[in-house]
């Protein structure tokens, strides 16, 4: 019996073919599509002279790896924020034993999710001692100075807000730890001249303790400061770039020709 041949996945006046005519191999046919999905969105977005602004630049000479201490810091506020989200698909802010086992469940029940849940928690560690790091580079390699005091100011900012996001998902298991450990942590921020009992109050969401103040951490936690952030690290990101970065301290001044060096990062 004669077998019926099969009818082509891409009619044949649609499917690519080389200039010489020949068909194109399906490898080569997807790059093709890809490149001109991207070319397609540059004509529309005109986003290529950014991203080489951005990610072509120049570097002084006699950098190091004390230099990749900030974009260690982002990896690790992105590793904060995917793990974030996996991990509030199954949280429940409910301080009546809700809290606790949906962490419990995420710990013993959910596919990765001790896994997810541990990289979240050290990774929140991990970002406090590199943020602490890249600004102790940045201060004894005299960074801070003209013209980048406001890149300065916002890395400051961030620092304040990386420990307030450790300080208010503390909180958020809700076991004896970490609410009497969160307890000691509000009083302390209660005893501030002039504003201390203000900020008692609003992080208690009232005069005591109780069920609107885990959704008051988890709200900071989860969406106020991440926002923040967010916005405060692309500033910071554009005056890095538009500014540059400082050469190291021990390096002698030279001709800014004979300086500096054209490098991809």
């Amino acid at each position: 019996m004669a077998s019926v041949p099969k009818t082509p996945l891409v009619p044949e006046p649609l499917q690519p073919t080389e200039p010489d005519g020949s068909p194109m191999h399906p490898a080569d046919a997807l790059a093709e599509g890809g490149l001109t999905v991207v070319d397609w969105l540059d004509e529309r977005t005109q986003i290529s002279p950014g991203l080489r602004w951005m990610m072509y630049r120049k570097v002084p000479k006699g950098i190091n790896w004390a230099y990749t201490l900030g974009s260690a810091t982002l990896f690790a506020f992105l590793n904060q924020a995917v793990t974030g989200v996996f991990l509030a698909m199954y949280y429940q802010p409910n301080v009546n034993g809700g809290a606790y086992e949906s962490i419990r469940n995420i710990n013993d029940n959910v596919f990765l999710g001790q896994f997810v849940h541990g990289m979240h928690k050290w990774g929140a560690s991990v970002m406090i001692v590199l943020i602490f790091l890249h600004m102790g580079r940045v201060f004894f390699f005299g960074a801070y100075k003209y013209p980048r005091e406001l890149t300065w100011i916002i890395g400051v900012v961030l620092l304040i807000l990386t420990l307030a996001m450790g300080f208010t998902g503390y909180l958020l298991p809700f076991d004896n730890r970490s609410y009497w450990a969160t307890i000691v942590g509000v009083n302390i921020n209660n005893t501030a001249p002039f504003l201390g009992p203000y900020i008692g109050d609003f992080l208690r969401a009232g005069p005591e303790f109780g069920a609107t103040t885990l959704s008051r951490f988890y709200a900071i936690h989860m969406m106020l400061i991440p926002g923040i952030m967010a916005a405060l690290i692309g500033f910071h990101l554009y005056l890095v770039a538009k500014l540059g970065i400082s050469a190291p301290p021990w390096l002698k001044a030279q001709e800014p020709e004979a300086a500096i060096t054209t490098v991809e990062v």
